[in-house]
Order: structure tokens, then C-alpha cells, then sequence
């Protein structure tokens, strides 16, 4: 894996895209505070906030710690402060204006420190910034897509060691333990970080049989055992019989950058209720790729692969079980796992653009037997729909 710094020309383009959405909302100043979008616009995610102007350079004001933020980032105004009450002073001695509206990441930022900011800039009025910063992280760059082909890589190599490991009596655990080993080798930074609320993921979820099949308080349709009600998802101490299917849904991850994949394998053999699901799967991802083309309306996509899932007679199963049902079947994908697009309901205004990255997870479950599908991570690029993840996607028996 590469381990290389953001280049100063990204984080330009970055920057200069913001504050073209900025112009046409007619904002003075974006506050950028949390650390993915910290990391998006300065390349590091030291502690402090993002002062972006609507014209001029950003300037980063670091709290800890300044000498490497300089280091990590190739920003030309970054400075050092150690106090909140310095903050609309620094911003007069760069020859910025006094901000008259400013955003913010109101779907992320607390309340106390949104209430700082306030008294900062008592004269000016506040709204929500994420939906301007989304749009312009949505579209993926030739360099972001090159970390994302690595991460591709990375959890094919994960992949292929799955299919050399897994033997009868190991626990979900070792198998997770095993296969976070080779990705942790391979450069995985070992957080997959979510935007949502609460939001909690470690490389992502490896389990069998009917643990695969239990719901979990996460915005997922696969939930997991987990090893203990304080964080009650993923593998649990299960072990691994013939005749289930072990699902490996693994988060690739490389300088930041995710990518998104699930696996089928099972010991011997499946019921044929399962292998025929694993191919509906399939169909349905392939009445995806036939859709996605720019303009293609998000919800849109989700409603005709539900619909298709209804006439396959999976109603009941499709994308969890009945009663813990998501409502979505793809998700961007980038430096958080929740990115635009979202193949949701719902998203009727919305439509696909060249240059965004999503990943499609069509997955059924079922109570007792548990739970076969297929994830893929996609790029929509100028010459149409290209696939990122591309480990063999039938259902390994071992």
C-alpha cells in the first residue's frame, strides 16, 4: 500500500469546488470541523478546524498539532492556536472579511461546540454545510480512484485467504482474526469510518450460519452476534459447521480510501434454497448495472431491484428479514462508508453522476440458516460502469 501524502493539486481542486458551491449559496466562510472532511480538504486530520473563504485560500487553524500538521499537509496557510477566542482574529490577519453567513457540518457537529462557533461570529447566521461538502466529495478523482484500486486488491487478498482458512470448528472470531491479520499486513488503517450517528464499524463483518442472520442496531442489513452487547455487531464465538454459509463482508482500505465487498463460502455444501437466492442475487446486481448510467434517479434503482426481488419471492428476505428490513441497496463509498449516492428509497431527486463510486450489496436472509448475497464496489465513469472489487463472486465451497 501506498502510504502516500494528499498532493497540493487535489487539495486546490478540492477546495475550489467547495467554494463554487459556497458562491451559489451565497456563503461568506465554510467551518470545517469533523475529521473525514478535515482529511478530505487538508490531508490530515489534526485538531482544530478548516476556515474556507468563499474566494482565497483556506487557512487551517490547528490546535494539536501544528508542526505536523505542516508536515501532513500541504495547505500554505496553516496556523497555530490554542484558544476559540483567537479564531475571528486569525481570520481578520489573513485579509478575510468578517463572515455574514457561514456553514457548517450541523449533521455532525455537537451542539456545545456548534454554540462556541455561535459566539465566535455573534453576527452572523449558520446553516447546514454537509450537503455542499458531500456533493463535492461524491465525484472521485483519478488519484482517489487509484487508492481505491489498491484497497481493491487489498480485500481480494483478503478474499483468497478466507477460501485458505476457513475450516470446520474455527469460530467466526478466528476466522475474523485471520482475515483482519492479512488486511492489517496489507496497509488496512483498521477503522472503516461512518458518517451516520453512532456509527460503528471495524473492517467490516465475518460470520455463519445463523449468527449472519441476526439483526444488530446498525443501519445494515447483516447484523451479527458480536462478541459482546457493548458493541453488538459482527463475529461472535460461533463456530463454523459444514453446510452454512460464512459470509465475509470486507471493508478494503487504503490511505483513507474504502472500498466495499462481500463473499460467500461454505464447508461442503448449501441447501438449494440458499445457492438459488446467491443467483437472484446476482440477476438483481446485473438489473443494477443495466440502470446506473448518469441520470439514472437513485430511488429509482432501488425500487426496481425490490421490485425484482418481490417477483423472485423474497420478500420476505431481501435485504434483512422481515421486521428488520433496510431500506437501501447501495451506498457511496470513499473516505466514509455512507457517502452519496444512497440507492435508497426515498431519493427521488437525485440522480447518478460521472465520477461517483458507490458500492451494491443485494443480500437476503434467512432466520436459522442465515445469509447469501453479493457486494461490489462500482465507479460510473466516462465509458460507463466499471467495477472495482473483483474477487470471484459464486459461492466458494470448500
Amino acid at each position: 500500500m501506498s502510504g502516500m501524502i494528499t498532493p497540493g493539486e487535489e487539495l486546490e481542486s478540492r477546495c475550489s469546488a467547495l467554494q463554487a458551491l459556497m458562491a451559489a449559496e451565497g456563503l461568506d466562510a465554510v467551518i470545517v470541523v469533523q475529521n473525514a472532511d478535515l482529511f478530505y480538504f487538508t490531508g490530515t486530520i489534526q485538531s482544530g478546524c478548516l476556515y474556507v473563504p468563499v474566494e482565497g485560500p483556506p487557512v487551517y487553524m490547528v490546535r494539536r498539532d501544528a508542526e505536523r500538521a505542516r508536515i501532513e499537509s500541504s495547505l500554505a496557510e496553516i496556523v497555530p492556536f490554542s484558544s476559540m477566542r483567537e479564531v475571528s482574529g486569525i481570520v481578520a490577519g489573513c485579509s478575510l472579511p468578517e463572515p455574514k453567513r457561514i456553514g457548517m457540518e450541523l449533521d455532525v457537529l455537537p451542539v456545545s461546540f456548534f454554540e462556541r462557533y455561535r459566539k465566535v461570529f455573534p453576527s452572523a447566521s449558520f446553516q447546514d454545510a454537509t450537503p455542499l461538502i458531500r456533493r463535492v466529495r461524491m465525484k472521485k478523482s483519478a488519484y482517489e480512484l487509484a487508492r481505491m484500486q489498491d484497497a481493491a486488491r487489498q480485500v481480494d487478498k483478503v478474499y483468497r485467504h478466507a477460501g485458505e482458512s476457513i475450516r470446520e470448528g474455527m469460530t467466526d472470531l478466528d476466522l475474523a482474526a485471520e482475515l483482519e491479520y492479512v488486511a492489517r499486513k496489507e496497509g488496512h488503517l483498521g477503522l472503516i469510518r461512518m458518517r451516520v450517528f453512532n456509527g460503528e464499524m471495524l473492517f467490516g463483518h465475518t460470520f455463519s450460519g445463523a449468527d449472519g442472520a441476526l439483526p444488530a442496531y446498525t443501519d445494515t442489513p447483516l447484523g451479527g452476534a458480536g462478541l459482546h452487547p457493548s458493541f453488538g455487531q459482527g463475529c461472535g464465538r460461533k463456530r463454523i459447521r459444514p453446510g452454512e454459509p460464512i459470509v465475509v463482508d470486507f471493508a478494503g482500505s487504503c490511505d483513507g480510501y474504502l472500498v466495499d465487498q462481500t463473499r460467500i463460502f461454505a464447508l461442503e455444501s448449501l441447501p438449494e434454497r440458499l445457492l438459488a437466492g446467491h443467483d437472484d442475487m446476482l440477476a438483481i446486481q446485473e438489473c443494477m448495472r443495466q440502470m446506473a448510467q448518469p441520470g439514472a434517479v437513485w430511488g429509482d434503482i432501488y425500487d426496481a431491484c425490490l421490485a425484482l426481488a418481490v417477483e423472485q419471492g423474497h420478500a420476505d428476505n431481501f435485504m434483512g428479514y422481515r421486521g428488520s428490513q433496510v431500506s437501501f441497496i447501495g451506498h457511496g463509498v470513499g473516505i466514509e462508508i455512507d457517502e452519496y449516492p444512497f440507492l435508497a428509497r426515498g431519493f427521488s431527486d437525485k440522480g447518478l453522476e460521472t465520477g461517483m463510486v458507490f458500492a451494491f450489496e443485494p443480500k437476503l436472509v434467512f432466520p436459522e440458516l442465515g445469509a447469501v448475497g453479493i457486494e461490489n464496489t462500482f465507479h460510473l465513469s466516462e465509458n460507463g460502469l466499471e467495477q472495482l472489487t473483483f474477487s470471484r463472486e459464486n459461492i466458494v465451497i470448500l
